[in-house]
């Protein structure tokens, strides 16, 4: 009698099937307890909706409170036109101030103080060197005057601009040397007339600036401040609800499809992808929070390098979502799914994947709740047995006798699966040296 062809993926030789004898036998599942859960994803749905719309009523809410703070500090450094003492004092001068205002009031405290100190080092660095230079040019005549003016010029702006494309210098200075570039050839190009008094204009327009910055600090800090730190750490830990979330999906959808439910496809994969593109803003939030002052629960030194890894780790592992997914999409209608799954351990993947599941999120609760894992060990047991069990499968599998997409469908649910074990293994220990680093609290 001719066998057919399927993935022999036996878990120990009592689970071996031997196909001779059973091709006309009647197939029996036993239905898993996920499905027993499917209520859930209507819950997750229905919980996942308001939480959309809470965040959407949030970042509304905080951009309205942005809005405001900006005015404020606009009315507030306008007092020195509006004010005719304030105005004697300063004079055209004020304009310096508004525009501080204007240009570094940002959205978080940390973007507004980076980069107010970036602006106010420029500024004494450039308008300190820049008046040196205009001394020392003012009394060497004329010719040698326009020399010397024109050689610094170049050389500062040259180094200026060399040090703005060093990466470390770019990632958190790169404002500051641009304002020193500015500052200096202001100065010092003030410099080429004898009767203009140098040190005179760098301090007037250093001392407006100074207060157009100690306007927008004192708002930015003092009335509702929003933070950079808060918003890449509440991402962070959403992004581990959000990936156990889809895995669960995916694991529902893959076990409907083994007992032949015609459902549609239900699963989201909006999160994974959004995921993957959020590399630039977590690195932006990560430097804005780096400049921001102890308050709540982020004090100095925090580890938000740590953040980034754990972002980098979490879009593998959307990216790998994204894969397995596919995985499904791929065996949704196949002719002979029923046949080809017989000999897959479904038990095996619902037990996996509810360990991954679980796992992320104890993950998140950990960050969120700043608290070490009550069960790191446990998860650490849970994740090597999965290791374990997944490369058995693997090893034993005959991928010689493929001869059918949804075969290679399921195999490839297989491997991916492992590979989310593995991920969740690396993450773990992120999180880990994130709560030795922070001093995260213990139960």
């Amino acid at each position: 009698m001719e066998s057919s062809n399927v993935i022999c993926i036996p878990n120990g030789e009592n689970n071996i099937i031997d196909h001779r004898e059973d091709n006309n036998k009647s197939f029996k599942i036993s239905v898993p307890s996920i499905i027993s859960c499917l209520g859930e994803k209507k819950i997750h749905s229905v919980t996942s909706y308001f939480s959309d719309n809470k965040m959407k009523n949030e970042l509304q809410t905080k951009q309205i409170i942005h809005s405001i703070k900006v005015g404020i500090s606009l009315v507030l450094v306008s007092l020195l036109y509006l004010v005719d003492p304030l105005y004697e004092q300063v004079g055209e001068n004020a304009m310096w101030a508004i525009m501080t205002v204007v240009v570094i009031f940002e959205f978080s405290a940390g973007a507004t103080l980076g980069k107010g100190l970036n602006r106010g080092m420029g500024t004494i660095l450039g308008g300190g060197l820049g008046c040196i230079a205009a001394v020392l040019a003012q009394n060497l005549g004329v010719v040698g005057n326009k020399v010397i003016i024109g050689a610094s010029v170049f050389m500062f702006g040259m180094i200026g601009t060399y040090f703005r494309m060093v990466p470390r210098i770019k990632k958190r200075y790169d404002y500051g040397v641009m304002l020193f570039i500015l500052t200096y050839n202001l100065v010092v190009v003030s410099g080429v007339r004898a009767d203009q008094k140098v040190w005179d204009i760098a301090c007037e327009r250093f001392l407006t600036i100074l207060m157009g910055f100690i306007i927008c600090i004192c708002v930015s800090l003092l009335f509702f401040p929003l933070w950079a730190s808060d918003e890449l750490h509440q991402s962070t830990v959403t992004r581990f609800q959000e990936l156990a979330n889809t895995i669960q999906g995916c694991l529902e959808e893959y076990i409907n499809i083994a007992i032949k439910e015609e459902t549609k496809s239900s699963v989201s994969f909006g999160v994974c992808k959004s995921m993957l593109n959020s590399k630039s803003k977590d690195e932006l939030l990560a430097n804005y929070a780096k400049w921001e002052p102890w308050h709540g629960k982020f004090g100095f030194y925090y580890p938000w390098e740590k953040y980034l890894k754990i972002g980098e780790a979490l879009r593998e592992m959307a990216a790998i979502v994204l894969a397995l997914g596919g995985s499904i999409q791929t065996s949704r209608s196949p002719k002979e799914f029923t046949s080809v799954n017989q000999t897959v351990q479904l038990k095996l993947c619902e037990a996996i994947g509810s360990d991954i599941v679980w796992t992320l999120r104890e993950l998140g609760d950990s960050m969120k709740q700043m608290r070490k894992c009550e069960a790191d060990t446990h998860i650490s047991e849970k994740l090597k047995a999965a290791r374990t069990e997944l490369s058995l499968v693997i090893s034993m599998s005959n991928i010689s006798v493929l001869e059918n997409i949804d075969a290679l469908a399921i195999a490839s649910f297989i491997f991916l699966l492992k590979e989310v074990v593995d991920k969740v293994e690396e993450l773990t220990k992120e999180v880990d040296q994130v709560g030795d680093i922070a001093g995260f609290r213990s139960y």
